[in-house]
């Protein structure tokens, strides 16, 4: 986790955390979509790979705010 937030206040003195920040959130709703594009339009055997790609596109959208809310408190 320190690592992480060595990462996040480096993009944060570099001035480059609105980039970022929306870099991950573009990934995440991508992710997001093409898990719930995958979980409405394919068989139920693949509910795993769908699963896997929605909570990691809510992590996605959610963790870089949290990120850089760490970042200035430490």
């Amino acid at each position: 986790m320190d690592e992480a937030l060595e990462v996040v206040d480096l993009v944060a003195d570099a001035g480059l955390e609105g980039l970022v920040t929306w870099l991950l959130r573009l990934v995440g709703l991508l992710a997001l979509l093409g898990g719930v594009g995958l979980w409405l339009f394919t068989e139920m055997g693949l509910l795993v790979v769908p699963a896997l790609l929605i909570v990691g596109g809510l992590v996605l959208l959610v963790a870089p705010s949290v990120l850089l809310a760490l970042a200035e408190f430490a």
